[in-house]
């Protein structure tokens, strides 16, 4: 049962929508930000201003959180971890979408999807994210290192495809300290995010034959007379 104040479950509904767009329109920002940087200035600036009046929108958001719980900062902290990650990693925060996504699947209370087939959605769509959003932050440090081997977006694209899935043919890798500061926590979510799926595909077949099991006559054995 949910014990959250009834304003906070009013506010959480009223922001919604504006999460869902503040997100798309800070990973938007800064893609051109990357990708366009050889445009002209005035542009960039205005990309700049995007992303920077949609990370205020999560800023307001995390702090109206903070007063509608009753809890003193330290301890909200503790208990909001991740969001708290995700406010201090601005390019975490399209993953807000998959937040959104869950919430639309539970209206009523009724999820539309399988326990089994909610984490695989899940679990894509934040691979999905945070897949273009490393590639991004990997590109925009990496292009113009000594030595660097990812200098085009395909390249950032195609090591954080290896990167995610564990893969690393060694082919391109990041040179900067920030890059690998970078690869380390995408190595670290992908290999959660492959357990995740993994765990799930199997809980799902195991329950299968689980069922096929049960239904089957007693003594009843497959091929038999």
């Amino acid at each position: 049962m949910d014990e959250r104040p009834e304003k906070q479950e009013r506010w959480d509904r009223r922001m919604e929508t504006p999460l869902a767009v503040a997100s798309l329109l800070y990973l938007a920002g800064y893609t051109v930000r990357v990708l366009a940087h050889g445009m002209a200035q005035v542009w960039l600036d205005v990309c700049l201003a995007v992303t920077l009046t949609a990370w205020s929108v999560f800023v307001l958001d995390y702090a109206v959180r903070l007063r509608l719980s009753g809890l003193g900062p330290l301890r909200f902290v503790r208990a909001h971890v991740l969001g708290t990650v995700v406010l201090i990693l601005p390019l975490l925060r399209p993953l807000q979408m998959v937040k959104i996504y869950e919430r639309i699947q539970r209206r009523r209370d009724q999820p539309r999807l399988t326990l089994y087939a909610r984490v695989m959605a899940y679990s894509s769509l934040t691979v999905s994210l945070l897949g273009f959003a490393g590639a991004l932050a990997v590109l925009q440090h990496e292009r113009g290192a000594p030595g660097a081997t990812i200098r085009t977006f395909g390249d950032s694209l195609w090591w954080a495809a290896e990167t995610l899935t564990t893969v690393g043919y060694g082919d391109v890798t990041p040179v900067t300290p920030t890059g690998r500061v970078i690869a380390v926590g995408m190595m670290a979510c992908g290999v959660a995010l492959i357990g995740a799926v993994t765990g799930s595909f199997s809980s799902w077949l195991i329950q299968s034959f689980t069922r096929e099991d049960e239904k089957r006559p007693p003594g009843g054995t497959p091929g038999a007379s």
